[in-house]
């Protein structure tokens, strides 16, 4: 443990000595009892190189004290009703599945039935959000086709749980491997969805990660799955208390991994997930071997991105950006700032007044639909905004669509859902202390080329020190899972190969 730095006498020197941790640093400044008798110019001279070197051991110091990156701390807190109660917490895990009573599917049909659409003006597409004209035939699938006790079966095809933490009950898949090779174990993996996604965006990648051999990719690393349901997500019970941020899920979701037994595992998220998994990843970097994501967040922009906007289209290789990061990022107002202005004024109301809005969605299921359906067009790719049915059943079923709808309905989760953007960003971008940590763990980057805001990787390993790998995904969008769940898939299991092989998880605190 460092100390302050103390003087030590000798007969004929001073020392400065300091302890920085195992190792001792001991400076000598000769001559000083010559000076002590007659405080001369020169005398003076030396006592001013003491206190030079006495502040340049401080820095020295203060550097080898910084040198081991600051964790994240876990957020203990208590987001139940009420005062948390002094008893201890039930910390049991019991069986859930998905149950829906023919009294609410009632009641859902008639709120179907009594829908009041708006006509769409002229040839405007998806360009307005989502064309009313195509959302009727949604509408009229849905009353008529859409069989969601089938849905029902395969949500439950998965084995799920529900555990209390930290006074809410979280929601769970957990699916482990069917077979595995001798002496082989199955590796830990929490899947984190994000908004307005679900834990059912994991249904289509979960076989090809828990039984890879099955479906061409191999054997040599076999997963056992968890995802979990944002708490105010799905059948995750919301927060009733203000606060509750990605650091709060992040902290909750790092006691469900050592609930469930696993002192180390992966991590995958993108969107919402992307943030928690890189906040876990934060809080606990010697629990967690791996961090890979499918999307990337940079909060912190300073001069280096500045001129690397400015002239990064025309100097790419002084800023380190890659062909296709220029293809992707430019012209910027375009692919940039006009994104922005464009797609995330949603953003802006759920980071501000999300009840408001979320009163009418949750009393409307087609308003739900309308909402949600409208972010599976433009983020899947934003060409689809040119088609009248926003080309929603171009990359998902309606089955598939309207299977997560039924989850935000079902469960009325679409508030709270929602006020996560306003704990996360009411304080502000770039302010929390999350934003400002590194993060050491090594880490995996699938870039895929339709998602809304490309960060490219000089960007992304000012943030992510340890990147180990880093793709340009050939094709799709936000929601990679469930729309490109082989080339995900195939991702993932290269990112863990490497550390596994190089053992990289061991030498991220060197």
């Amino acid at each position: 443990m460092g100390t302050v730095p103390v003087w030590i006498k000798r007969w004929d020197r001073w020392g400065l000595c300091a302890d920085f941790g195992n190792s001792k640093v001991l400076i000598c400044i000769p001559g000083r009892g010559a000076c002590v008798a007659s405080p001369t110019a020169g005398a003076r001279g030396i006592m001013l190189l003491e206190v030079f070197l006495l502040l340049g051991t401080l820095l020295i110091y203060y550097f080898f004290s910084k040198k081991n990156e600051e964790t994240l701390p876990f957020k203990d807190g208590w987001w139940g009703r009420g005062q948390k109660p002094e008893t201890k917490e039930d910390s049991s895990v019991r069986p859930f599945k998905v149950e829906t009573a023919e009294e609410e599917l009632s009641d859902l049909f008639r709120r179907l039935d009594q829908a009041r659409f708006t006509e769409p003006l002229e040839n405007s597409c998806f360009h307005y959000g989502t064309n009313s004209v195509h959302l009727r035939k949604v509408v009229s699938y849905w009353k008529n086709q859409f069989n969601w006790k089938k849905q029902v079966e395969v949500l439950n095809k998965y084995p799920q749980f529900k555990t209390k933490i930290q006074g809410i009950d979280i929601h769970f898949v957990h699916v482990k491997p069917p077979h595995l090779p001798e002496g082989q174990a199955a590796k830990p993996l929490l899947m984190v969805h994000g908004w307005p996604g679900s834990f059912y965006e994991f249904y289509k990648i979960i076989p090809l990660l828990t039984d890879p051999a099955s479906h061409g990719l191999g054997d040599e690393h076999i997963f056992e799955v968890i995802c979990p349901s944002i708490p105010g997500y799905g059948f995750s019970e919301a927060p009733h208390k203000q606060d509750f941020n990605s650091v709060s899920a992040a902290s909750v979701f790092y006691e469900l991994m050592l609930r469930l037994g696993f002192n180390e595992f992966y991590t995958q998220g993108g969107d919402a997930g992307c943030v928690i998994c890189t906040n876990l990843a934060q809080i606990a970097p010697s629990h967690v071997k791996g961090l890979h994501l499918n999307m990337v967040l940079v909060s912190k922009l300073g001069l280096p991105h500045l001129l690397s906007i400015l002239l990064g289209r025309y100097f790419p290789g002084l800023f380190g950006f890659q062909d296709e990061d220029v293809r992707r990022m430019f012209p910027f107002l375009k692919k940039w700032l006009y994104k922005i202005l464009s797609e995330f004024g949603y953003a802006h109301i759920q980071a501000t007044k999300p009840d408001t809005v979320g009163c009418g969605l949750n009393d409307s299921p087609v308003g739900l639909a309308a909402y949600i359906l409208e972010k599976f067009s433009s983020w899947t790719d934003m060409e689809f905004r040119n088609l009248e049915d926003g080309g929603l059943e171009r990359k998902f079923s309606l089955d598939d669509l309207l299977s997560n709808i039924m989850i935000y309905w079902v469960s009325g989760c679409i508030v709270s859902s929602m006020r996560f953007y306003k704990e996360n960003l009411q304080k502000g971008i770039g302010t929390q202390k999350h934003e400002k940590l590194t993060v050491q763990v090594p880490t995996g980057i699938a870039a895929f080329p339709n998602e809304i805001l490309h960060i490219p990787q000089a960007w992304a390993k000012k943030k992510y020190t340890n990147i180990v790998s880093f793709h340009f995904m050939p094709r799709g969008g936000h929601f990679a899972a469930l729309e490109e769940p082989e080339l995900l898939a195939k991702d993932i299991l290269q990112f863990v190969d490497k550390v596994e092989k190089e053992q990289l998880w061991k030498k991220k605190g060197e």
